[in-house]
Parts: structure tokens; C-alpha cells; sequence
């Protein structure tokens, strides 16, 4: 098999060095199906529509400050699946154990950064843990190609698979090659830029200085972002143990939250993140804490990628932005027009694409300089939050239903909690990891975020009879 060896790109450079002991910069996913997987079947699946990315056939070698993707020569893919029974009554609370602890489990950098742990007979179906490194790519990107291992119906066939191997021509030649090739495509970029920027002047004359604007924007972002307040001292952000605490709730149907939505004239994103306000003010409450008078903020994960654009290259492609989550207002319909108004503010804005930037740079310069930048950012945050669209319907692995996905992004620096929000087929599921060193029990917090779900919901829908009821009379 080849060893040739392809740069990692700086902002995926960036995701590997956030590693620390606190923090493994894993995404882990639970997959909970309704009836046992073949685990042939699941092998030959993963061979077509997973290990068809190159990505995961290469590990990590690093040269100095130069990291690269290298084919793995040994590879095989039993390093990369094992199969387990859970211990004792095999109950979600056993689950959500082995969740944890492989969540704070670092991986083997020998090889290729991910892993499939196959649960037996859980809930008389199965269970799949999935971990992967975020260098690979991104979470929207990897429940992307997760989700392409998936069929509509379980009647789905695979194909035969062909067995390819990537080119092993290394030759001064070749490489001459390959440097011209990408020289040419650089020029044939910036001929294409140079033309949409001339039909834009002559379009609109006023361009350069709309352009001018947006890089004054994009300046007074990175600006506003530098000089954010750090957050306030919370029992949310105590020293990292780097052990990991998982859970999960029940699913919330998402027809309830669409309409408690469009009760409130808002989004279902809004509803969620309305609910998940709500369940860290329960939380400071239940546990005699203080609640801080300027609320949190919480780091959002903000999508580059065209949603409608093929999977073809893995990698990062999304930055980072500061929500405000309010905390220290009590009234549910108050709080939620809190949250649309800075979520409105945000989507103005151009701060995800400045922390994309960012990393870019980062991934560029010596480690110790992303470090010192990452410990400054990471004390802006208290939590990341997720929020990633599923399949709208049901999806069948190897024959198999998919009853219920969870994922969960890595936390960065010194925060130590991760929320995300996933919809799939009618639901929306909410899932928390945290710190142990954090005093918080998860499945209580999942609890908080049903009930502040529930009373927004209330408050709503009694708003939208008594509107209705108004202009009957």
C-alpha cells in the first residue's frame, strides 16, 4: 500500500492541536437501532460508503511543525470495530457509562482517528458508539457521511465492492506534476474572481465601496470578538478532570416545537435554544448557585458548507459564534425574544467566517501561539452548542432501523460542557456531555430542558388562544 503523504490543511492542523488531556478532540455519536446489525453486513457497508474517503484509511504523522496525512500501511479494518455486551441489566444508564468513558478515552494516533464500538443486544436491537477525530472534518459534515451509510428502506442492496488503491506514483515527475496542476488552478481561481468582480462593477457601480463596508465589518467583528468579556466565574467552569459525564432525553416531538415557534413568530432554533436557557437557570437554582445578571454565552458551531453540496472532501469548513443565552430572566416569553433578538444580531453578523479565519491562522504559526489564542477565546464560553438538521424520515443501517442518533462536538480549552440538538424523522433529540469536575448531574439537566421546553410551549400556545379569542370578538 502507498505511503505518500498528503499537508493537512491548516484549519484542520488547528482541531488536532486543541488535543489535551481535559479535551480529546473527538465527535461521538450513539446510533440506537431496533433490531441486531450482521456485522458483515455492517463491514461491507463501511467499505463502500465510508472507507471510500480517503481519510479514513490514513493516520496522522507529524515532522516538526508539518503534519500530514499518511495511507496506513497496516490498515485493517477489525483495529477500528469492536464488539461488546454492556455489563449488568444492559439499561441506557450502562450506555450512557460506556459513552462516557470512551468519550474521555483518547485515541491511538498510529492509526486512523476512529472507531465503531458495536453494542450486542441492546433494547433487543443494537447500539453503535462512533468516534472521530475532529481533524477529519466536522460535525455536520461527519453526521453527513454517517448518515450516507444509511438507506430509506431496509430492503436496500449493496453492490459489489471493488477494491481500488490510491496512485503510488511518486516520482520527481509526477510531483512536478501535481505542483503545476495546482498553480494553474490557483491561476484559473483568481481569472474567475478577477471576472465576477469586474461584471459586479459594471452591475453595480457602488461595489468597491459596498466591498469596503464589508471589510469594515469584518474588521469591527474581529474587533468586538478580541475585546467580548471573559465569562463570568460560575460553578460551569471549574479546573477540567477530563473525565466526561453523557446523557441524553427522551425525544421532543418537533411538530410541538414548530408550532411553539410559529406561535411565537420565531424559529424552531429559537424554541431550542429558549429551552436549553431555561434548563441551565434551572440548573444554577437546583444547586443554590448564583445566576449571573449579564447571562452566558455558549460557543455555536456556524455551517460554511452549502447544506445542498455533496460530501466529497472531508475537512472543516465552519466557524465559531458567541450566543448570549439570558439566564437571569425569569419569564419564559421574555427570555425567548432575549434569545431571538442576539440570535438576529449574530446571523448579521460576519463572526463565523472571522473565527474560521482565525483557525486558518492559527494552523499556520507555532503551537504555542494557537494555545495562547485558544486559552483566550475558550474563556468567552461556558458551553458549546450544536444544532444540526437530520433525516426528516426514518433511516435503515444494514437492514436495521434507526430509532434514536446522539452526537456530541469535543469542548476546546477549558469549557467543559457540550450540548447539541439533533432532529431526526418527527423528533428533535437533546443530548449534554460534562466534566465531572463540573457539579452537575447531565440526566437531571435533560430533565430541566423537557420542562423549560414545556412551559415556553404553555406560555405560547395560551398566548396564541388568547390572540385568537381577540379577534373573534
Amino acid at each position: 500500500m502507498s505511503q505518500s503523504k498528503t499537508t493537512m490543511s491548516a484549519v484542520d492542523k488547528s482541531w488536532l492541536r486543541m488535543d489535551s488531556p481535559a479535551n480529546p478532540m473527538m465527535i461521538s455519536t450513539v446510533l440506537i437501532f431496533d433490531q441486531p446489525i450482521s456485522l458483515k453486513r455492517l463491514k461491507r457497508t463501511l467499505h463502500e460508503r465510508f472507507l471510500c474517503f480517503r481519510r479514513f484509511r490514513q493516520r496522522v504523522v507529524q515532522e516538526g511543525e508539518r503534519v500530514y496525512w499518511q495511507d496506513d500501511p497496516l490498515f485493517d479494518i477489525d483495529n477500528h470495530i469492536h464488539r461488546i455486551a454492556l455489563p449488568g441489566d444492559g439499561s441506557q444508564g450502562e450506555l450512557q457509562a460506556l459513552t462516557s468513558d470512551l468519550a474521555s478515552t483518547a485515541m491511538d494516533h498510529r492509526r486512523p482517528l476512529w472507531h465503531i464500538h458495536y453494542i450486542d443486544g441492546y433494547e433487543g436491537g443494537c447500539a453503535l458508539v462512533v468516534r472521530i477525530h475532529h481533524c477529519i472534518a466536522d460535525g455536520i459534515s461527519l453526521v453527513r457521511v454517517l448518515l450516507s451509510l444509511t438507506d430509506n428502506t431496509p430492503e436496500a442492496k449493496l453492490s459489489r465492492i471493488a477494491t481500488t488503491h490510491p496512485s503510488t506514483d511518486n516520482s520527481v515527475e509526477s510531483s512536478l506534476r501535481r505542483f503545476s496542476q495546482r498553480v494553474l488552478d490557483s491561476g484559473q481561481t483568481a481569472l474567475e474572481q478577477g471576472k465576477l468582480f469586474l461584471h459586479s462593477m459594471r452591475k453595480e457601480p457602488g461595489y468597491p465601496v459596498k466591498m469596503a463596508t464589508t471589510a469594515g465589518n469584518i474588521a469591527m467583528d474581529l474587533v468586538k470578538l478580541g475585546f467580548a468579556r471573559f465569562e463570568p466565574k460560575t460553578g460551569l467552569r471549574p479546573p477540567l478532570s477530563g473525565r466526561k459525564q453523557v446523557a441524553w432525553a427522551e425525544p421532543l416531538s418537533l411538530a410541538e416545537v414548530k408550532l411553539c415557534a410559529r406561535a411565537l413568530r420565531g424559529t424552531a432554533n429559537d424554541v431550542l435554544l429558549c429551552a436549553a436557557t431555561g434548563a441551565l437557570q434551572r440548573h444554577f437554582r437546583e444547586i443554590g448557585e448564583h445566576i449571573p445578571e449579564c447571562g452566558i454565552r455558549v460557543a455555536v458551531p456556524f455551517n460554511l458548507r452549502p447544506l445542498t453540496q455533496p460530501i466529497e472532501t472531508l475537512g472543516n469548513q465552519f466557524g465559531l459564534v458567541l450566543v448570549c443565552l439570558p439566564v437571569e430572566v425569569n419569564c419564559p416569553l421574555m427570555r425567548f425574544r432575549q434569545v431571538q433578538e442576539n440570535m438576529n444580531r449574530l446571523k448579521r453578523s460576519y463572526q463565523a467566517q472571522v473565527t474560521y479565519s482565525l483557525l486558518d491562522l492559527f494552523g499556520r504559526g507555532p503551537d504555542i501561539l494557537e494555545r495562547r489564542a485558544l486559552a483566550l477565546l475558550s474563556n468567552k464560553a461556558s458551553a458549546v452548542l450544536t444544532n444540526v438538521p437530520g433525516p426528516k424520515e426514518a433511516v435503515y443501517l444494514a437492514g436495521a432501523k434507526l430509532v434514536q442518533p446522539m452526537f456530541w462536538v469535543p469542548q476546546s480549552g477549558n469549557i467543559g460542557i457540550g450540548m447539541s440538538i439533533f432532529s431526526y424523522a418527527g423528533t428533535v433529540q437533546f443530548g449534554i456531555t460534562i466534566d465531572r469536575a463540573i457539579n452537575a448531574d447531565p440526566n437531571a439537566v435533560m430533565g430541566y430542558f423537557r420542562e423549560s421546553f414545556a412551559e415556553l410551549r404553555d406560555v405560547a400556545l395560551q398566548r396564541n388562544e388568547h390572540a385568537t379569542a381577540q379577534t373573534a370578538s
